[in-house]
């Protein structure tokens, strides 16, 4: 009765088990897994972002496939502002609005893929993509990233991946979880691959702004050299996910680009999802990014020397190198699943954290935790945590 595309494991896995039976008992519970903004005691502007959306204009209907203008040009406009070189003006044409990311890389693999062809991805990286290309028809293939003093993507294992059935390379840039910037030198050689073997390249930007070191990373919308589509959205920019207002730019070559927005202008339109009250308010949204990154980047900042001084007191696990995003990994003994671990954790100190293999790290021994979570309860989970580790891995 139903599309194999929906064929999933529909069961909750044990970890979600064991927290609805810790949360069904009524216990006491540390969320150290947290990626909701707007659960993590962060204060808004309610009065501007609440007034953006007072606006008669909202009582009205004009459609357009990429976006109403105005809230395309506050896209260009952020890029624009966080370019220190004054180099990056997007023209507000190229842009195309949706209303989150996974609808955009709905509307790129429609674009991009035939059923059964192939996008590269990274692992580790975050689970949602499976289920994205699922529902595409399209298949996943990794390629890896490895770690030595940081993260690196191993271009050489990503070249002998490609087939003829693949259509793009995907990079989140700083990846999630592991919070790893694609490095200039590895940009360049992606961008070079893509541009030879004409394949398009994604590059999901997300958390691009939650730099650790205060400096602003590089945006792939500056590419010119090969197909580029470039993913981003308020929910984390602005740490307003309900909001619902997501973007992806498009680049290249003058010829191919613009043959890429006709088709996904046709694709944009026979959705028309995004509404309109949001793109009128989209200006003012958008507007509150430094206010809320500001906020996020000294809780994130404090959790992380707070780790840091518990990790010191002790020898059985250390912390992976981070250079943006909200999460951390920290390095474990691998004496068992790390599932079994969470829940272990789960079940003997109220804490939760997510395994490393909901993200496809390659072995055992990886837990990740977030960094975005209240200091007082991140502080108490840690000390839990470190505390019952000999414990569970003696």
């Amino acid at each position: 009765m139903f599309s194999s595309r929906t064929s999933w494991q529909t069961t909750t896995n044990p970890l979600a088990q064991a927290l609805e039976e810790h949360r069904r008992r009524g216990l006491p519970l540390l969320d150290l897994s947290a990626s909701n903004p707007t659960e993590v005691g962060l204060h808004y502007d309610r009065a501007a972002i609440l007034a953006a959306f007072q606006q008669p204009a909202a009582l009205e209907y004009h459609p357009d496939p990429r976006g109403l203008p105005s809230a395309r040009q506050a896209v260009a406009a952020y890029y624009a502002g966080r370019d220190s070189h004054g180099k990056l003006h997007l023209d507000p044409e190229k842009i195309v609005l949706t209303t989150s990311t996974s609808e955009a890389y709905s509307f790129l693999f429609r674009l991009l893929c035939d059923p059964d062809d192939e996008i590269l991805v990274p692992a580790p990286s975050y689970p949602l993509f499976q289920f994205l290309a699922d529902l595409n028809d399209i298949r996943l293939v990794h390629y890896p990233l490895f770690y030595d003093h940081g993260w690196h993507i191993d271009l050489e294992a990503l070249q002998k991946k490609i087939r003829p059935t693949t259509r793009a390379i995907l990079v989140v840039h700083p990846n999630n979880p592991t919070g790893s910037y694609v490095k200039a030198e590895e940009a360049a050689g992606l961008i070079q691959l893509c541009a030879a073997r004409e394949i398009a390249l994604i590059a999901d930007e997300v958390f691009l702004d939650y730099s650790h070191a205060g400096s602003a990373a590089p945006s792939f919308a500056a590419n010119h050299q090969a197909l580029t589509f470039t993913l981003g959205g308020i929910s984390k920019l602005c740490g307003l996910p309900q909001m619902k207002l997501a973007w992806l730019v498009t680049g290249g070559p003058p010829a191919l680009a613009e043959a890429a927005l006709a088709r996904l202008e046709i694709i944009a339109d026979t959705y028309l999802s995004l509404n309109t009250p949001v793109q009128l308010a989209a200006p003012a949204l958008i507007s509150q990014n430094e206010v809320m990154r500001g906020q996020l980047l000294r809780r994130i900042q404090e959790n992380l020397r707070e780790l840091d001084r518990q990790l010191a007191q002790q020898s059985l696990c250390r912390r992976l190198e981070v250079e943006a995003g909200w999460y951390a990994i920290v390095r474990v003994p691998a004496t068992r699943s790390d599932e079994e671990l969470a829940i272990a954790l789960l079940r003997n100190c109220g804490v939760l954290v997510h395994p490393g293999h909901f993200y496809d790290f390659p072995s055992d021994g990886f837990l990740v935790v977030s960094l975005i979570a209240p200091t007082a309860g991140f502080a108490e989970g840690m000390q839990r945590i470190l505390g019952e580790m000999p414990k569970l891995t003696g």
